[in-house]
């Protein structure tokens, strides 16, 4: 017979069960949400046209630069792209000093990533950036610029390839008197005070990134569908026909090439079902949201991301501490759970702990007992704290992936690519898909449970890491923006 502790823990892991019909449920309304915001603006599903109208083959040439502004660190690359689905790449990263994303302003910020971007040709392109300032100084007239994509990982709304307005700033970034204007111009105002010869090229989200990235370097004939970030957050990028984007035709301002007749959507899934139709919502999801610095939005990444997965174990196992009927946690040592203990600290659990709980197989538990004493600080976990432990993780990892099937299936079966007999290419980043154990085989198993795609469907659908889209999927579509833009700006 299982101890109270054990039991309490089943009893709780079982709320985060996501059972095969409120799968179908979520693909059914998710797909409903993903027409109402092909139809119109400031609906729950952004699903944000992104003006990238061509997926790579793996042919493409060329030296491009590639920024991404996407959390605390600033990242410089180029890349030399190959033409045979392979390429170079090199870049720099740096630390965005504290002051400058919450009390600076708009002009600090982009010239502190100007000067980045200086320093990076001087060491990388040092040839290049000379001739060029030679060739200004001289009046050698219009010289060739590096096309430049800017990943910005942040809420913007698109008019072009390469121009949007910030939404709204995230990640613990704050800076008011950017929010409203073109995050391009202000890059490319940065980078011309300094007289670089860098062009802003295109605007890129690092989902739309991703997809890119794997289409270039994917084998096989067809592109890639789809490209998913499960990791921190997550969001989906996928290939719509230009046809069913009826929204389109009230963006007065848009501009973009019509003729391969389709266009990257970014659909913002984080944000699906913020009003919780069909999303589950256990007690500690409630909380969690109630406590965040965002109530009432990104509800599906709430639940699927990693940055919030080892918030809603950490609120589990609380409960469990709480509990004068069961208590974990009880032979370790006191100190370890004082009142400002970790596991007593909002965000005090990181997500790498749930991966390392769910990869330990051993019979005494020691990775699961060096996992809490790393993260937590708890010593002397008892074998029954462990597999109370390992209960919960296992529940809240597999809902994740489940969830995850949702959005993935959702575009298969509404771009009706299952219809075909081609392979699906799907194309991943993050830490979640990348290291979390059985993530991919949890979603698989959703995928073959929805009557849509079941089991022929699933075979179908081949999902690959895609890394660094935020530098070489960046790349590739400065790549397309280029093409676009050539009688502006002739290349050799």
């Amino acid at each position: 017979m299982s101890s109270p502790l054990l039991a309490e823990a089943t009893r709780i892991a079982r709320e985060f069960d996501y059972p095969a019909a409120q799968v179908q449920r979520g693909v059914a309304e998710y797909i409903r949400q993903s027409n109402e915001g092909l139809a119109q603006e400031n609906t729950t599903l952004s699903q944000i046209p992104t003006f990238v109208t061509a997926v790579p083959n793996g042919t493409e040439k060329g030296l491009y630069l590639a920024v991404d502004l996407g959390g605390t660190n600033f990242r410089v690359c180029s890349v030399q792209l190959h033409g045979d689905t392979t390429f170079s790449l090199t870049q720099s990263k740096i630390m965005i000093p504290r002051e400058l994303m919450a009390s600076g302003t708009s002009k600090d910020l982009f010239t502190f990533l100007a000067r980045q971007i200086e320093a990076f040709l001087r060491i990388h392109h040092n040839e290049h950036f000379e001739a060029h300032k030679r060739r200004r100084r001289e009046g050698k007239g219009e010289e060739e610029l590096f096309d430049l994509g800017f990943t910005f990982s942040f809420p913007v709304r698109q008019n072009g390839i390469n121009s949007g307005t910030l939404i709204r700033w995230t990640k613990g970034f704050n800076i008011p008197d950017a929010v409203g204007h073109d995050v391009c111009a202000l890059l490319q105002s940065a980078i011309d005070d300094l007289d670089l010869p860098v062009r802003v090229a295109a605007l890129v989200n690092d989902t739309v990134g991703t997809l890119m990235a794997r289409s270039y370097t994917s084998p096989g004939e067809t592109g890639t569908l789809l490209g998913a970030i499960f990791g921190t957050g997550t969001n989906g990028a996928y290939v719509e026909k230009i046809e069913n984007i009826s929204k389109l035709q009230h963006m007065k301002d848009a501009h973009f090439d019509t003729t391969t007749g389709e266009m990257i959507i970014n659909a913002e899934w984080g944000s699906f079902d913020n009003q919780l139709s069909v999303l589950p919502n256990t007690v500690y999801d409630r909380d969690l949201d109630a406590d965040s610095n965002n109530p009432g939005i990104q509800m599906f990444e709430k639940r699927v991301s990693g940055m919030f997965l080892g918030e809603i174990l950490r609120r589990t196992l609380l409960a469990l501490h709480k509990n004068p009927d069961v208590g974990i946690f009880k032979s370790a040592s006191k100190a370890s759970l004082s009142s400002d203990a970790l596991l007593y600290r909002q965000w005090g659990l990181d997500t790498s702990l749930l991966s390392a709980v769910e990869a330990d197989k051993s019979p005494d538990m020691i990775d699961i007992k060096t996992a809490l004493k790393d993260h937590l600080n708890i010593e002397n976990a008892s074998n029954e704290d462990c597999e109370a432990v390992k209960i919960l993780t296992h529940a809240i990892g597999k809902r994740a992936a489940r969830l995850s099937a949702v959005a993935i299936a959702a575009v298969l079966i509404h771009t009706g690519k299952l219809q075909t007999d081609d392979i699906v290419d799907v194309g991943v980043d993050g830490s979640v898909v990348e290291f979390y154990p059985n993530f991919e085989d949890h979603l698989r198993t959703a995928l073959r449970e929805i009557t849509e795609v079941g089991l022929a469907g699933e075979k179908k659908v081949r999902i690959g890491i895609s890394k660094d889209g935020s530098g070489v999927g960046a790349a590739l579509i400065a790549l397309v923006a280029s093409k676009d833009q050539t009688l502006r700006n002739p290349r050799e």
